[in-house]
């Protein structure tokens, strides 16, 4: 699935289209560079995201504190919940390594397209 049509999809939704970075975030991107931002983000998704069960599953993601966080949620893709309901991934498993990095890729084109507004 392209990326711009997953976006487009999300941009109907109230709550996924609130999203977007703030200065501290955006400050905090170019202090540290994209490519640290993408090891977060690869960390993040193999340790909340990854596993077949997760016990805190739709709470695992908090809503501020880095802009991975904030990608996650503008892009359905912050529980094991939203990935079935938006990207049709089955519940209960371990997430490939093929989906772990196209979640990650999804997560750093929000990211990029944020910080060119």
């Amino acid at each position: 699935m392209e990326i711009d049509s997953i976006l487009e999809r999300l941009s109907h939704s109230k709550f996924r289209s609130s999203f977007y970075l703030k200065e501290k975030d955006i400050h905090y991107i170019k202090e540290k560079g994209l490519e640290t931002i993408k090891k977060h983000a690869q960390d993040f998704i193999k340790k909340r995201l990854a596993p077949a069960i997760i016990i805190n599953d739709g709470k695992q993601t908090p809503m501020r504190g880095h802009p991975v966080f904030i990608a996650q949620h503008a892009t359905a893709t912050c529980c094991r919940s939203c990935l079935q309901k938006w990207y049709h991934i089955p519940k209960n498993r371990e997430l490939t390594s093929e989906e772990q990095e196209r979640i990650v890729e999804i997560l750093l084109y929000w990211i990029n397209k944020e910080l060119k507004q």
